[in-house]
């Protein structure tokens, strides 16, 4: 299970490309009220948008931060 939350993408135009829109659901999942993506002025935001190097990224924080607690423990 993808231990996010998940977007469900309603009219993103990059949701495709990021990870909280095609991460695999196992079981329960967490959901955005609201798709977090803004358009202002033709302008594209999301502070939320989670992309392909995203993961990998997020893996090796968590490892650093449990072999923090190794350490300390």
């Amino acid at each position: 299970m993808a231990d996010i939350t998940k977007c469900k993408g309603t009219d993103c135009p990059i949701k495709e490309k990021c990870y909280r829109y095609t991460a695999n659901i196992d079981g329960m999942q967490s959901w955005f009220v609201e798709v977090p993506f803004k358009i202002e002025n033709n302008a594209f935001t999301c502070d939320m948008f989670w992309g392909e190097n995203a993961e990998r990224i997020f893996k090796q924080l968590n490892d650093v931060l449990n072999k923090g607690k190794n350490l300390t423990n």
